[in-house]
C-alpha cells in the first residue's frame, strides 16, 4: 500500500544514542541489508533487540537493532529500528545508507499519519502527541496525554454513538412510518438532542482552561510608578529579571519573565509605571502597559497605600489588588493581599491567588479542549444539535436528520472519521520528520 520510508527519530545534533527508523513492507529486508551480527539473522524475532554491526555511508558503526512486525507496531506496518551512536555524521550517514537500498525519506509526520491511517490511532490522539511533544509545561503534557490516551476520542464517539442511534431511529420512522403504530414521538427525540447538546456545551466550556493550558496564562504587573512592581516580578520569579531603582519611571518597557503553578505555565509582565506627566519614551512604556493590561488574563494592581493606577474599563480579566512593602507600611485601604516583595511575605499566598484566578490545579484525569480545531467543530456541532430541537415538532423528520447528520459530521472531524485532506495534512505537518 505504502513505499518504505526512513528517518532519523531522535533530536538533530550530538547525544548518547541516535535512533533511525525504517517502517514498510520491506523495513526488514532493507535493514539486514545493513547489520550483521553474530546472532542468527536467518528468523529476526518481533520485539528483540540484536547487537551488531551497522553500516553506514562509508563506515560501520557498533549498535542495536529492533524489528517490530506488523500490525502490532506504531504505524501498523513492519518497523525497523537501528540504534547507534548518537553523532550526527553517524546518524546521517545509516540513513543514508537505507535510503541506497530502497527507501526514501520520511516527510514530516509520515509516521503517526500512517499509523492514524492505519487505524492505530486516532486523530485528536495524534494532536495530543503534538501537544506532549511541545509542551513546556506540566499541565499541558498531562492535557496532551489525556488525549493521545484517547481520552477525548472516547467521549467524543460516545455522543457520535448517540446521534447514530438517533439516525438510525429516524431513518426507519422515515422509510417504515406504517410499522409505528403510536407514531414518532417528539418529545422523546427533542429531550435527546437536549441532552447531547448540553454535553457538547460542556466539552466546549473547557476550552478556556484548555487554551490557558498550551499558551499560558498571562500575567500583568500594574500600578503607579515606585509601588514595587519590578520587585515583586523579581520576588516571583525568584531571580533578578527587571531592573530595580528609587527612581521612577526605571521600567520603560515590557519585561518578562514565567512561572510554573500547579504545572500551568504563567507568562508575568512588569509594566511601566502608569501616571500622567511623564516624558516621551516613558509615555511610550505607559501605553505599551496599558495595551499589556487589556490583553492579560490576570491583573496584578499594585500599590503601597499612594493609590492604584486606573486601570482600563474594557478589561475582562481578573484582578488582584496587592499591597506590596507590608513590611516598612501597614496596609491599609482595599485591597485582597498585603505582600512584601522585600521579605517575600505573602508571597505564597499571592501564587496561590494567581493559579486560583488563572486555571487553578487542573484535575489529572480531566479532558480540556485544547485545540481551537476541536473547539471549532463542537461549535459547529453544538449549532447543528441547537437547530434541530427548535425544529422538532416544527419541521418533518427528514429534515431533523439533515442537522442531526451535519452534528455528526463535524464530531467525526475531531475523532478523524469525517476530517478531510487539508485537516489532516494540517495536523501532521506541525511533527518533526522523524515522528
Amino acid at each position: 500500500m505504502y513505499d518504505d520510508i526512513a528517518a532519523i527519530s531522535t533530536a538533530s545534533g550530538t547525544g548518547g544514542v541516535a535512533i533511525i527508523r525504517i517502517s514498510g513492507k520491506n523495513a526488514l529486508k532493507i535493514a539486514l541489508n545493513m547489520f550483521s551480527s553474530s546472532a542468527n539473522l536467518t528468523e529476526v524475532k518481533p520485539n528483540y533487540m540484536y547487537s551488531g554491526n551497522i553500516a553506514g555511508d562509508g563506515f560501520t558503526d557498533y549498535g542495536f537493532m529492533v524489528y517490530f512486525k506488523a500490525p502490532k507496531s506504531f504505524t501498523g506496518e513492519d518497523i525497523v529500528e537501528f540504534h547507534c551512536h548518537g553523532g550526527a555524521v553517524i546518524a546521517r550517514g545509516i540513513l543514508k545508507k537505507a535510503l541506497s537500498f530502497g527507501a526514501r525519506a520520511a516527510e514530516r509526520g509520515e509516521f503517526t499519519r500512517r499509523a492514524f491511517l492505519n487505524g492505530k490511532l486516532s486523530l485528536a490522539s495524534a494532536e495530543g502527541m503534538a501537544d506532549m511533544i511541545n509542551a513546556e509545561s506540566l499541565a499541558l503534557v498531562r492535557a496532551g496525554s489525556m488525549m493521545y490516551n484517547e481520552k477525548l476520542t472516547a467521549e467524543v464517539r460516545v455522543l457520535q454513538d448517540i446521534l447514530k442511534d438517533l439516525l438510525a431511529r429516524s431513518a426507519v420512522e422515515i422509510d417504515y412510518p406504517e410499522e409505528d403504530e403510536d407514531g414518532v414521538d417528539f418529545n422523546a427525540i427533542s429531550n435527546e438532542i437536549k441532552k447531547l447538546s448540553k454535553s457538547v456545551t460542556s466539552l466546549i466550556t473547557t476550552y478556556s482552561g484548555g487554551k490557558k493550558l498550551k499558551s499560558g496564562v498571562s500575567v500583568a504587573i500594574c500600578g503607579k510608578p515606585n509601588t514595587g512592581k519590578s520587585s515583586l516580578l523579581n520576588a516571583l520569579l525568584g531571580y533578578d529579571k527587571a531592573i530595580v531603582s528609587s527612581q521612577a519611571g526605571t521600567t520603560r518597557d515590557i519585561v518578562e519573565g514565567e512561572i510554573e503553578l500547579f504545572g500551568v505555565k504563567y507568562i508575568l509582565t512588569d509594566t511601566a509605571g502608569i501616571r500622567e506627566r511623564a516624558g516621551e519614551v516613558e509615555s511610550i512604556g505607559i501605553e505599551r502597559a496599558k495595551s499589556a493590561v487589556l490583553s492579560a488574563d490576570i491583573v496584578l494592581s499594585v500599590t503601597d497605600g499612594s493609590g492604584e493606577a486606573e486601570i482600563p474599563r474594557n478589561f475582562s480579566g481578573n484582578k488582584i489588588t496587592v499591597f506590596n512593602k507590608c513590611d516598612k507600611v501597614k496596609p491599609f485601604g482595599g485591597y485582597d493581599i498585603a505582600v512584601s516583595a522585600k521579605t517575600g511575605e505573602g508571597l505564597e499566598e499571592l501564587k496561590k491567588k494567581i493559579a486560583d484566578a488563572g486555571v487553578g490545579e487542573p484535575a489529572l484525569d480531566k479532558v480540556f479542549i485544547v485545540e481551537e480545531r476541536h473547539y471549532d467543530a463542537l461549535k459547529r456541532a453544538e449549532k447543528f444539535l441547537s437547530s434541530a430541537a427548535e425544529n422538532v415538532g416544527a419541521c418533518t423528520l427528514d429534515l431533523i436528520t439533515v442537522d442531526l447528520k451535519e452534528a455528526w459530521d463535524a464530531l467525526g472531524e475531531i475523532t478523524g472519521e469525517t476530517a478531510n485532506e487539508e485537516i489532516i495534512s494540517c495536523v501532521f505537518e506541525k511533527f518533526c520528520v522523524g515522528k
